[in-house]
This record gives C-alpha cells, sequence and structure tokens, in this order.
C-alpha cells in the first residue's frame, strides 16, 4: 500500500524481503516498548510545548490512545517514529511502558517528507522551522518552488517569502524561533542588505521593542537616499516664511521616504530664488 503523503510527492514503497512482509502489515496496530522508540531524526519541530504535551499527557491518561503513532523499523530492535512524536512524548511523561503503533516500511526520504508534511499541515510550527521545511522537501524532491505549492496547496510567493528569511543571520533566525520578533519584522529587515545592518537593527527592535510600524520607519530612514543627505543650503537672513516653506516641504520629503518611496531630492540657491528638484519613481 502506497502511503498518502508518498503519492503526493511520487513516492513507491520501499522494496521489502518476504519476511518483512510477514513481520508488518501496515493497518495492523501493535504494542511496541517506549523505550525502543527514538525521535525522528527528520523532525522540523526544534521546540516543544511542554504545556501543550502535558494537556495532551491528560488526554490520553483519562481516554487513552485513541491514534496509534508511525514507527518504522531500524537496526538493533529500535523503532524511529514517523508520526505522532508529541503522543510519544506525552506517553513517556506518564510512565507507559508501551504505546500503540504502526509499523512501516520507509526510506530516510520517506520519513523525511512526511515528517515535514505533517507538521507543515498541522501549522503549529514557528515561521522559520515552516522555512526550513520548504527548504527540506525543495532540495529532497528537486522540486522547483511553483511544484512544491501546487502539491501543498500553498501559493508559491507564501512559499518564496518564507524561504527569504533563511538568509537571514542566525541571530535574526534565533529571534524568529524564540519568537522574540514576529515575521513581518523579519521581512523588513530583508529590505537591509548588510546582515551587519541587520543585526544592529535586531537589537534595536527588541531593546525598545518595537512594532513593525516603527521598524519599517527605522529601516526606511537607514535606506533613506543619499541624495536626501547632500549639504542643503542654509537658510539663514532669509524671511521667516520661507524657512517654513523650506523646511515644510523637506519634512513632506522625509515622510514621503519613510512610506518606502524612494524619493531623489536636489536643492540649490540662486540669488532670487531656491530651487528643489524632486524626483519620485513610478515604482517603489
Amino acid at each position: 500500500m502506497v502511503h498518502p503523503f508518498n503519492r503526493l510527492f511520487g513516492l513507491g514503497d520501499k522494496t521489502t524481503t518476504e519476511t518483512e512482509k510477514e513481520s508488518y502489515n501496515p493497518d495492523e496496530v501493535v504494542q511496541i516498548p517506549v523505550k525502543d522508540i527514538i525521535a525522528n531524526r527528520f523532525q522540523p519541530r526544534s521546540i516543544f510545548d511542554e504545556e501543550k504535551i502535558g494537556e495532551l499527557a491528560q488526554t490520553i491518561h483519562t481516554h487513552g490512545m485513541i491514534q496509534p503513532i508511525i514507527v518504522r523499523k531500524l537496526e538493533d530492535d529500535k523503532y524511529e517514529i514517523i508520526a505522532g512524536e508529541r503522543r510519544w512524548r506525552a506517553v513517556q511523561s506518564i510512565g507507559w511502558e508501551t504505546i500503540s503503533a504502526i509499523v512501516r516500511e520507509m526510506t530516510d526520504t520517506e520519513t523525511a517528507s512526511v515528517a515535514l508534511i505533517e507538521n507543515l499541515q498541522r501549522e503549529e510550527l514557528t515561521v522559520i522551522e515552516e522555512a526550513f521545511a520548504y527548504s527540506k522537501l525543495l532540495e529532497m524532491h528537486s522540486l522547483t518552488q511553483e511544484a512544491l505549492a501546487q502539491r501543498l496547496g500553498k501559493n508559491q510567493s507564501t512559499i518564496a517569502n518564507k524561504l527569504r528569511l533563511l538568509k537571514l543571520p542566525d541571530e535574526v533566525q534565533e529571534a524568529l524561533l524564540s519568537k522574540t520578533i514576529t515575521e513581518r519584522h523579519a521581512r523588513a529587515l530583508i529590505k537591509l542588505k548588510d546582515p551587519e545592518k541587520q543585526v544592529e537593527v535586531l537589537k534595536i527592535i527588541i531593546d525598545n521593542e518595537l512594532n513593525v510600524k516603527q521598524t519599517e520607519e527605522r529601516i526606511a530612514k537607514i535606506q533613506e537616499p543619499k541624495e536626501n543627505k547632500k549639504k542643503r543650503p542654509k537658510l539663514k537672513g532669509i524671511n521667516k516664511d520661507i524657512r517654513i516653506a523650506m523646511n515644510t516641504i523637506r519634512q513632506s520629503l522625509s515622510m514621503v521616504t519613510q512610506t518606502g518611496v524612494n524619493v531623489e531630492s536636489d536643492e540649490k540657491e540662486f540669488d532670487e530664488y531656491y530651487q528643489i528638484t524632486v524626483k519620485i519613481p513610478k515604482k517603489k
């Protein structure tokens, strides 16, 4: 029988010997010693919520195992979890000696695929774990982003935006993993091409508890074109109203720049007038 996850990615069942075929019925639920089971080496989740594991353990203790875990047989009479690691952790916490399981024959690639897709469908991963999962699926199955999006029922842009997060420095990825910052904070940091500058602004975000809008404004100010920073004519010895008018125009241009529009401006002073040239791109 072909597992539905394998069918999704065009994978077939692993070829088994006649003895293995007799040993494992793909639909049979068996009891396996908890101590003989190891976690999935391809598990994309790096953080498990202990409080939720405790709640799950209480439910299992009260109502029993409603759904068995899925494992595969390894050498030395050990089993590796394919799906159901949270249930296995919960059972460990309440001291059960055995756990209900279904034994399947899967390759490393198939096992990794199931672990990744199961977690993606649960939508409980952090954004950085989700990005890692997409990256591994693309690598394992030699897919394009568009092909992966079609198979997972996602928008291609969603996958592309997540994958961009993996290009951020480790410090930023760690902040995402711990949920110290949000995905929108991180996507704002991507606009800064210099990794050192990204880490510098990350610290400012955390230290000052900046929201997304404040972060975007800070980054826009950093990105303000050099043209805006040219030496401007000093407004000395002129009518107060003229000074107010010039400063108002400058402030207006600064506000436009903070929205993400790369406005270019140039100021020149002549005997009879001041000249301000403004260039506004048609596309951001």
